[in-house]
């Protein structure tokens, strides 16, 4: 209720479910909740970094078996890892400590992202250079992810925190899995197959990114919709300008999105769909087993809507 009061966002049925549809999902209700096999994915990690660096293997072994500031050796606390706190822990300790440790390691954490909602790490930054963080922080934003009030403040922020047309919640859940927009974004790209008849991947990236900007190379949307210049009367630059649009609400409003959807409209003989589930493989090294954004986004709507149906059958709960 914290998180719902300082974002501005009003604790409906609908938004609380939503919120606790994500928690179970992805942590079962658990603050820090346990990954299997993350000592296995720490010591090949750590056997990249050896290579990488040229470093003997016998002087990486006699470094591990030092102690470390709870006591234990770092080799004995990479077997007995557990959860990504404990990861994100075990890497600041292995920078600070470590001789070497931050040739090794500086600017590197693998922990991307964690907490009850499995919240990115960057995501967090973002919203903290945005909005005042409601609680005392005692340590890092990065710390803050990994703890029950900052694992739900941010997970509740990137999942309601934003503007969409969607329909139903189900596209949200998508968005929190894919990035914001995702969905309305791979409608948008199944508009343009429609019309131009390219070959397109409808993940809901219209760009290319590096390192969270616009990279300079053509995406395939993006040769897509130049292709179409003619029906759509606009230049080069202009739809590059309105592409840039595409993790926000305005270009729902730019020249480019109205333009194509109004051709689509009309040629298909039926108002296309402006929301669509991304189709995108899930690939992490905490995955075992092949699951996409759809499977995801489906999995939590369920939950969702069984929390919904509790609370109809009985509001007092």
């Amino acid at each position: 209720m914290t998180a719902f009061a300082a974002l501005r966002i009003v604790p409906t049925p609908d938004n609380v479910c939503a919120a606790i549809a994500i928690i179970a999902q992805e942590s079962s209700f658990q603050a820090d909740p346990p990954v299997p096999g993350l000592a296995g994915m720490v010591w090949r990690e750590l056997e990249k970094r050896r290579e990488k660096y040229a470093l003997p293997k016998v002087v990486l072994d006699l470094a591990l078996l030092k102690s470390s500031p709870d006591g234990s050796s770092y080799k004995a606390r990479i077997d007995a890892l557990r959860t990504e706190k404990q990861m994100n822990t075990l890497y600041n300790d292995m920078i600070s400590e470590l001789p070497g440790g931050k040739t090794l390691f500086a600017g590197y954490n693998p922990v991307r992202t964690g907490g009850p909602m499995q919240v990115s790490v960057e995501f967090a930054e973002e919203q903290i250079r945005k909005r005042p963080y409601p609680y005392p922080r005692r340590d890092s934003v990065r710390d803050e992810v990994f703890t029950r009030r900052g694992g739900v403040y941010f997970g509740i922020a990137i999942l309601l925190d934003y503007p969409t047309s969607y329909s139903q919640m189900l596209y949200r859940f998508a968005d929190f899995n894919a990035g914001r927009y995702s969905s309305r974004n791979a409608a948008f790209q199944d508009a343009i197959v429609r019309l131009g008849g390219q070959s397109l991947t409808l993940d809901g990236d219209l760009l290319r990114y590096k390192d969270g900007v616009p990279a300079p190379e053509t995406s395939d949307t993006q040769r897509a919709l130049l292709a179409l210049r003619p029906r759509l009367q606009l230049g080069e630059a202009e739809i590059q300008r309105d592409l840039k649009l595409e993790k926000t609400f305005a270009f729902e409003q730019s020249a480019l999105y109205q333009r194509l959807y109004a051709i689509a409209d009309v040629s298909g003989g039926e108002r296309r769909p402006r929301e669509m589930l991304p189709r995108i493989d899930l690939r992490s090294p905490k995955i075992s087993r092949q699951l996409s954004t759809e499977w995801f986004a489906r999995r939590v709507d369920g939950r969702y809507r069984r929390c919904l149906e509790r609370y109809w059958n009985d509001p007092s709960t």
